[in-house]
C-alpha cells in the first residue's frame, strides 16, 4: 500500500477547489493499492482556501517552530499545516506506509522544492510540512514528476 495526495487521484481538494488528477494514480486507487490523503483538509482547512506558502525556511523549520506558513492575506496558518502533517503520519502508520506520492511544490507535500513565500511563483529548495514529517519517519517520498520510474 502506498499513500498518495488526494488531488493526484482527481479529488477536488486543491486550494482552488480543483485537482491534479493523473490516470496512473487513479488506477492505483481503483486497484486498492493506494490510500488517499489531503494534509491541508486533515489539518482543518476548507476547500477552496486562500493559497499558502512557507516563509522563513521550509517544512522542517515549520515543524521545529522556526518557520511559518502564511496565506496570501498574511494570516498565519502554521497550526493547520502541522496538524495536517501529524494526521497524515497517523494514517501512514495505520496502513504501514513506506512510500508516498505527493504533490510537487505544495507547502504541505512538496518534496524537493516549494514556493518561496512571496506568492510570486518563485521556487526555493526545501520540503513541505507533511513531506518533511513523513521523510523524518523513513517514508520514501515521490511526486507526480518522478513516481513512474519507481513504479515500473
Amino acid at each position: 500500500m502506498i499513500m498518495v495526495s488526494a488531488c493526484l487521484a482527481g479529488l477536488n481538494c486543491r486550494y482552488d477547489g480543483g485537482n491534479n488528477g493523473l490516470e496512473e494514480i487513479e488506477k492505483l486507487v481503483k486497484e486498492g493499492k493506494a490510500v488517499l490523503v489531503c494534509p491541508e483538509q486533515l489539518g482543518g482547512m476548507p476547500t477552496p482556501r486562500i493559497p499558502c506558502e512557507i516563509v522563513h525556511g521550509d517544512g522542517a523549520e515549520v515543524l521545529e517552530r522556526k518557520g511559518k506558513v502564511i496565506n496570501r492575506n498574511g494570516e498565519d496558518m502554521t497550526i493547520y499545516f502541522i496538524k495536517g502533517a501529524e494526521e497524515t503520519l497517523k494514517i501512514a502508520k495505520l496502513y504501514g506506509i513506506r512510500t508516498a506520492i505527493l504533490k510537487a511544490r505544495s507547502p504541505s507535500c512538496g518534496k524537493k522544492c516549494i514556493y518561496d513565500g512571496t506568492f510570486s511563483k518563485k521556487l526555493k529548495k526545501g520540503e513541505g510540512v507533511t513531506a518533511a514529517l513523513l521523510k523524518k519517519h523513513g517514508i520514501l517520498l515521490l511526486d507526480e514528476e518522478d513516481f513512474r520510474e519507481y513504479m515500473e
